[in-house]
């Protein structure tokens, strides 16, 4: 049967604690999954500070303070996270802590670190009512402000997490969500990769190439999709390259997935390049382009968003790198500005400040920070 994230991060430390040290390729064969996964595993670990690792072992921290590498930043747990000596006690709460997650979490551990604060971990495991469980957990613990990447549907919140969000009695920063127009949440301060620009970034670059027709492959169900289609479709009207609908790739991950939307690439005609989100999802349509008699990047040419795992594909991908850790630590800063703003005697509620009071002495911001585009093998020097 195929454990759950969760399950697989509680067999990995029962065998790392009962080992003291393990390799991760023996982790892999116990846990009977890839060593990909178990890499990803102990990334997610590490970042927490559950566990430490080296050149291709992980092992159990020694004692209580290395349990933190880096400094006295993550707690797993909200129960014994209030706020030590005066020092800040910043609460996150992420969708899962597996591939960019992991970044952003260590991105926001530096900066608290950095002032010697603590930083206290909850996980929604992408099911929107358990963010206002873990917040709830975090706030219980003593936590002086929140950093939030809710578990929205398709990026965009229900009138209950608006609520939810409006409610809050601590400073709060949002993370990699981009407030809706005409919504009520404006105030919040966001800090947010610009997944529109970097998506349209990939285009241009194609088109730069002379690539006269691009595709756009996506996951049906991934918050972003809708940031990357957005940029992809202003970027192919700017270059005046037709607009093709997206190909969704459903069930994501899947090799009948897969297998139909490559199917689908293939039957496109005229197009000799294309945009897929993730670079999971690019990996696999590479392997089946080329089963198909494709040559990567002369026949099709391939930018992949996001950059996890692109530089490890049979052909290296180009591909848009957020900056999540920028991301991240850009986050922690900015909330902590605001816990050290003055508060006033009234008001509250919106992440506005602690004790009835509220900290508007400077602007709300909204920080877009821009994706790096890397280029590999996958979209060549030009179009044939």
């Amino acid at each position: 049967m195929r454990l759950h994230v969760n399950q697989r991060h509680d067999r990995v430390l029962d065998v790392v604690r009962a080992r003291g040290s393990v390799k991760v390729a023996e982790l892999a064969e116990e846990l009977g999954v890839s060593a990909v996964t178990v890499r990803r595993d102990v990334e997610a670990l590490a970042a927490q500070g559950r566990v430490e690792r080296a050149h291709g072992t992980v092992s159990w921290p020694q004692t209580e303070s290395a349990a933190a590498p880096s400094g006295p930043a993550v707690t797993p747990s909200a129960a014994s996270a209030p706020a030590v000596g005066g020092e800040p006690a910043l609460g996150i709460v992420v969708p899962s802590m597996e591939y960019y997650f992991a970044e952003l979490v260590r991105g926001a551990q530096e900066a608290v670190t950095a002032c010697g604060g603590r930083l206290v971990v909850g996980i929604s495991n992408w099911v929107p009512a358990e963010d206002a469980v873990q917040v709830g957990q975090l706030l219980d613990g003593g936590v002086q402000g929140l950093l939030l990447q809710p578990a929205w549907e398709l990026g965009l919140p229900s009138a209950e997490q608006e609520r939810q969000l409006l409610e809050l009695p601590v400073p709060a920063v949002l993370l990699e969500r981009r407030i809706p127009v005409g919504g009520r949440l404006a105030h919040l301060d966001v800090v947010r990769s610009d997944h529109v620009l970097g998506s349209a970034a990939a285009v241009h670059h194609l088109a730069d190439l002379g690539h006269g027709s691009v595709a756009l492959l996506v996951r049906r169900d991934s918050p972003t999709v809708p940031l990357v289609r957005e940029g992809y479709e202003a970027a192919v009207a700017a270059r005046g390259l037709p607009v093709i609908d997206p190909i969704e790739m459903h069930p994501a991950v899947s090799p009948a997935g897969l297998d139909a939307a490559a199917k689908r690439l293939l039957a496109l005609d005229g197009v000799t390049a294309a945009l897929v989100h993730n670079d999971q999802d690019a990996i696999g349509i590479v392997q089946r382009l080329r089963a198909a008699g494709l040559r990567i990047p002369e026949d099709m040419a391939l930018v992949a968003y996001e950059d996890e795992l692109a530089g490890l594909s049979d052909v290296p991908l180009t591909a848009v790198a957020p900056p999540r850790r920028a991301v991240g630590r850009a986050a922690a800063e900015l909330l902590l500005a605001r816990l050290a703003e003055p508060v006033d005697g009234a008001g509250g509620g919106a992440g506005g400040g602690t004790g009835g009071g509220t900290r508007d002495d400077s602007p709300r911001r909204h920080l877009a920070l821009m994706p790096r585009l890397r280029v590999r093998d996958s979209s060549g020097t030009g179009a044939k």
